[in-house]
């Protein structure tokens, strides 16, 4: 697994080099056009590569075909590779909340949810968290952004700043997902990574 700030590096190196660009995984130069993506990605899917068959649903989804997108994310969740099950369970999760290519079911959303945030996705805990402050369940609320925060989840943050000053949270609780989460931050954080993100969320690649 590479994170998004070692790839701006690396698509640094290569722009200030001169150099042809390459993928971080395979090493073989970057597709020049969409069709032939395509047929590179093709090939992975057909060689069960996990992050392959995600992103191919990914390609069905924004094509608006649904039904494809529902069965390679549900291959991608039974592939065993963590980021590729993380990734799909969420996408799943956004399908039953939307009713995109499936029935609307509240109960199959938080199963979903459920599965990333047992696999580490502090998003998707946060959304859990978010699900059950509109039930009413605030403690249940509170675990669920604690959790996040610590991984290092912003939005679990502000939320329990919220719930602190509306008293949902002990002081010491706040106190000591605060200090996790910036542990975490700081351990994670490099210019590159920022920036990589920043380009990502522009993109809005986690709905």
């Amino acid at each position: 697994m590479i994170c998004l700030g070692c790839n701006f590096a690396n698509q640094m190196r290569e722009k200030g080099g001169r150099l042809e660009r390459k993928c971080v995984f395979c090493r073989h130069p970057i597709p020049c056009d969409d069709e032939e993506l395509k047929i590179i990605v093709q090939k992975r899917v057909e060689a069960n590569d996990p992050v392959a068959v995600f992103r191919m649903g990914l390609r069905c989804y924004d094509a608006g075909d649904y039904k494809a997108a529902f069965e390679y994310w549900t291959k991608a969740v039974d592939s065993g590779d963590t980021r590729a099950m993380i990734y799909a369970h969420f996408k799943l999760s956004i399908m039953y909340r939307d009713g995109n290519g499936v029935e609307r079911s509240k109960k199959k959303q938080i199963y979903h949810l459920e599965e990333a945030s047992i696999a580490g996705d502090p998003i998707a805990r946060n959304k859990l968290g978010c699900i059950e402050e509109e039930y009413g369940r605030m403690g249940r609320a509170v675990k669920h952004w604690i959790i996040a925060a610590k991984l290092g989840e912003d939005n679990a943050l502000n939320a329990l700043k919220s719930c602190y000053k509306l008293g949902d949270v002990s002081k010491e609780d706040f106190a000591t997902a605060l200090r996790a989460h910036q542990a975490f931050v700081n351990e994670t954080r490099s210019p590159q990574r920022d920036i990589a993100e920043a380009s990502a969320q522009r993109y809005n690649w986690a709905d």
